[in-house]
């Protein structure tokens, strides 16, 4: 008698909070993982922790078994290493400057997309405007991946920083149009009714501005019932709730770097060494 072939169970997928430099942490992590597991990075993989390069380095090495979005600090270090912008003070971005691989790393971080999608879950950095659904939020970051991935990749981020518009709208052309896709899935936290970006306020939900929303509890929004996991805004700690994961926690800050299993919210975290002194 022949026994039917036991199919094998698919990969865990655990997401992951925004790194930062801070390899060491997410190594402990990592050891508490399945060895198998497929991990989501929700971006800044790098910038102002210890091990940038490292960081970096350990991620492209991972291949088909990482996904990541791309996040303000690592657009910031594509802009610095193309002679676009200075670095920053607390900026730690030199080893990747300066290393031997230092084009194959910067050609890797531009390829990556602003969004993901994939059982269900939408990823981004930081947020989604409340007229995007899933969908659309997709197609808008390809337009964004498709230019930084293409030869006039540096003409964009030549373009690309300011909070004007601040709104979106489907007129938006030219750099224009991308600049506000940047905005919203790489630096957004508060918004107004009519998705109208405020970029100034870095507090928790508490500490939303006068006629604004932190972008999840904006009413209507297009997304609403498909679950989003994002990072970027540590200072929201962990939110779990059926439409939502934040899971940026503050690992550079000295608190912690967390995993959560996307299939039942199982949640591991780490106790982090503080990398910089809180803002």
């Amino acid at each position: 008698m022949t026994r039917p072939a036991t199919i094998p169970a698919a990969p865990e997928t655990w997401a992951i909070g925004d790194l930062q430099g801070c390899l060491d942490s997410l190594l402990e992590l990592e050891a508490r993982l399945p060895h198998d597991a497929r991990l989501w990075l929700t971006g800044d993989i790098v910038n102002r922790g210890p091990r940038s390069l490292d960081s970096l380095r350990w991620a492209m090495a991972q291949g088909e078994r990482l996904v990541t979005v791309l996040g303000n600090h690592d657009l910031h270090l594509l802009a610095v290493a193309a002679g676009i912008r200075k670095a920053h003070r607390t900026d730690t971005l030199d080893d990747i400057l300066a290393a031997p691989d230092r084009d194959v790393l910067i050609d890797w971080v531009r390829s990556r997309p602003l969004a993901h999608f994939e059982q269900g879950w939408l990823m981004v950095h930081a947020g989604v405007l409340p007229q995007w659904s899933v969908q659309r939020t997709l197609a808008l970051a390809e337009e964004v991946r498709a230019m930084m991935a293409g030869p006039r990749w540096m003409d964009f981020l030549r373009e690309m920083y300011g909070n004007q518009p601040a709104r979106w709208s489907d007129s938006l052309t030219g750099h224009d149009r991308l600049r506000v896709i940047v905005n919203a899935l790489t630096r957004l936290r508060f918004c107004t009714a009519d998705g109208e970006m405020e970029f100034a306020t870095k507090e928790g939900v508490g500490g939303a501005p006068e006629g604004h929303y932190p972008w999840f509890e904006v009413p209507g929004r297009a997304t609403a019932g498909a679950p989003i996991v994002f990072g970027h805004w540590s200072a929201l700690g962990l939110i779990d709730r059926p439409d939502l994961l934040a899971i940026d926690t503050g690992c550079l800050w000295g608190r912690q770097l967390t995993a959560v299993r996307l299939a039942d919210r199982a949640t591991i975290q780490v106790q982090c060494p503080q990398g910089l002194a809180p803002w």
